[in-house]
């Protein structure tokens, strides 16, 4: 293996519901949220980077009051092999450290919305990081 992940960790959660109205409205309107997912990176180190998956609703309305979700997981990892090519390295912090870390992510999002009272939450179990790097690298 190439790589190492040495730590994973919440950084940062913001979910905000505003008031009873969005509250008692979300069970319905859940289903027309999107989920967002989005991948930084930034060397840490010499052979260490920082990798983020942001995950976030997107609400269908333009409204002021809506529910505010935003999860930034993130991933300290170890390049062990220091001879990667610029591919190589794309696809560890692109596809396979994402996939790796993503059911933290989900486990956080689900839970945080069951202990709000929402029981019927549905994100997917899995992604398909590959697929989502391919689509990126087209347009």
């Amino acid at each position: 293996m190439s790589y190492k992940i040495i730590s994973k960790y919440i950084k940062k959660i913001n979910f905000n519901i505003p008031n009873p109205k969005i509250f008692y409205l979300l069970e319905k309107e859940i289903p027309n949220y999107k989920i967002n997912l989005d991948i930084k990176n930034k060397q840490f180190e010499k052979n260490i980077v920082e990798i983020e998956i942001s995950l976030f609703l997107m609400s269908p309305k333009k409204d002021k009051e809506k529910i505010d979700v935003n999860i930034i997981y993130s991933a300290i990892v170890e390049i062990t092999d220091k001879s990667l090519n610029k591919k190589n390295l794309e696809n560890i912090i692109l596809i396979k450290v994402p996939t790796e870390i993503y059911p933290d992510l989900r486990k956080t999002f689900i839970f945080l919305f069951e202990k709000s009272g929402f029981k019927e939450i549905k994100i997917d179990q899995n992604v398909d990081f590959e697929k989502l790097y391919n689509l990126r690298r087209v347009q």
